[in-house]
């Protein structure tokens, strides 16, 4: 690295490094906000107007969501995109900072996996690159995407149909974990999310039962059916369901019922198969009950794919920013909260993991996977929680807002903001990556598996936040960040 480049990271890392306070205010005002997919009004409002506030001219609204955003700063090539999602998960309320299950709103969402943190992460990445892009006269676009409802799966495919990503360069992905590292190749699953929807006959379940048709029943034959198709499913592929809707009480036999599904596979092409054997069997439970059965998409993804060129440069600059040196206190409430979850109490990690020549491809998915087959993609993992806690489990939310989240956090959005200043200011490697992606997708093309007439869901999960956001919101915190 040239004395020029490091003099411009260093300008990136001393306005982060400054800004640790309006970090770790913002990370914590999200993880209070704990708002479910497409109800992360407060959230995106304050990253939003923050974003406002220095200078980026902000689209509230893309593609039709309320709770996401556009911001952009800078003008002409390259642009360089930074995307992180924000969005918290049903009934995982947490106090942070004990080790013990303790919830704050009983029964009420939380974030147990850290997308407050991911939110802050991308927020002072963008902020630091604005001011250095000013200082150093760095020509380029800096393209900053709020992506709402990722547990959902929802957002990202509908940005990148609708040309959000057409002419941008280079896409990073901030996103929590226990380790700081990068890597490269299929690294998540594709995806579809599917609503099946009975419909029967209603009437008295002891008086006359012969007179219904039930959807609960049709209901139960799908869940039976899909249960024996599993012995015959390929390797890789992996389904799992909520009920949704089952009845009102259960001396009405039930005239409607409802299954939500997700069905994952390692491909693009290995979901649709799976999602049509599912309406296969539904469509069989409808026969045997004398009902019928009405199928809808709520979203469809891509595997996640990263691109090596951008994992190294990435892999370069967590190298260079090293692992945060947590206190005594820091491992010990690691250690605590670790036994209090029944895992091995080896505490944080010591150091950055080294780049890998293989990465896993794991049943897990994420939105972006989309973005990753328009454009190279990378994803900064950043060390912000505690080793071994599974996600979305209690103890996964319980270093969210301590000084863990924020210093692993402020780490990562340093490698983040060094990386974009390497493709700012690099033209020869945003060549090789070019390059490289093409050779890593070779002739596959990519096209949306959501439907190009399809809406976001507007209503998803505003139910759940109103019966909880007022007991909620005595918790909000009074101050707001000021990044200076």
């Amino acid at each position: 690295m040239t004395a020029a480049a490091r003099d411009v990271k260093s300008t990136a890392h001393d306005f982060i490094e400054r800004n640790a306070k309006a970090f770790a205010e913002l990370s914590d005002a999200i993880f209070y906000f704990g708002e479910l997919g497409m109800q992360e009004h407060c959230s995106a409002a304050l990253m939003c107007d923050l974003l406002e506030t220095h200078g980026f001219a902000v689209d509230r609204k893309p593609s039709g969501f309320d709770t996401g955003f556009v911001a952009r700063y800078g003008s002409g090539k390259p642009v360089v995109a930074i995307h992180t999602e924000y969005d918290a998960n049903p009934g995982n309320s947490q106090k942070s900072g004990v080790a013990e299950q303790s919830e704050i709103v009983p029964g009420a969402p939380g974030h147990c996996e850290g997308h407050n943190v991911n939110a802050a992460c991308m927020v002072s990445a963008a902020l630091a690159l604005r001011y250095t892009m000013a200082t150093h006269g760095l020509l380029g676009e800096i393209r900053i995407f709020g992506a709402p409802a990722e547990e959902q799966l929802i957002s990202r495919p509908y940005f990148v149909r609708d040309g959000y990503f057409d002419d941008v360069d280079i896409a990073l992905h901030p996103h929590i974990l226990d380790e700081f590292r990068s890597d490269h190749g299929l690294i998540q699953s594709a995806a579809i999310s599917a609503d099946f929807v009975f419909h029967g006959r209603a009437a008295h379940a002891a008086v006359a039962p012969w007179d219904a048709r039930d959807a609960l029943d049709a209901l139960v034959l799908m869940d039976v059916g899909m249960a024996q198709f599993r012995e015959h499913m390929l390797p890789g592929l992996s389904m799992h369901r909520v009920v949704t809707h089952g009845g009102e009480q259960p001396n009405v036999i039930p005239s409607r019922a409802s299954v939500w599904w997700y069905l994952r596979g390692p491909g693009a092409d290995s979901v649709n198969p799976l999602f049509e054997q599912a309406k296969r069997i539904a469509e069989g439970a409808a026969l045997m009950t004398g009902c019928t059965v009405e199928t809808s998409i709520r979203a469809a993804v891509w595997p996640v794919r990263l691109n090596r060129t951008v994992a190294e440069t990435i892999q370069r600059n967590i190298d260079a920013v090293g692992m945060p040196a947590w206190t005594a206190g820091e491992q010990a409430f690691a250690r605590e909260l670790q036994r209090a979850a029944g895992k091995k109490d080896d505490g944080l990690r010591p150091s950055a993991t080294p780049f890998s020549s293989t990465s896993r491809q794991i049943a897990a998915s994420n939105d972006c996977g989309d973005i990753s087959w328009k454009v190279p993609m990378g994803r900064v993992w950043f060390p912000a929680n505690v080793p071994g806690l599974p996600f979305h489990h209690w103890s996964a939310g319980a270093a969210l807002a301590t000084s863990i989240a924020h210093r692993g956090g402020i780490a990562g959005a340093k490698a983040l903001a060094a990386t974009a200043i390497d493709y700012l200011t690099d033209a020869a490697l945003l060549a090789r990556t070019e390059k490289s992606f093409g050779e890593e997708i070779g002739g596959t093309r990519y096209a949306p598996l959501i439907a190009l007439n399809q809406s976001p869901p507007s209503a998803l999960n505003a139910e759940i936040m109103e019966r909880y956001r007022v007991d909620m919101e005595r918790f909000y915190p009074a101050v707001s960040p000021v990044f200076v």
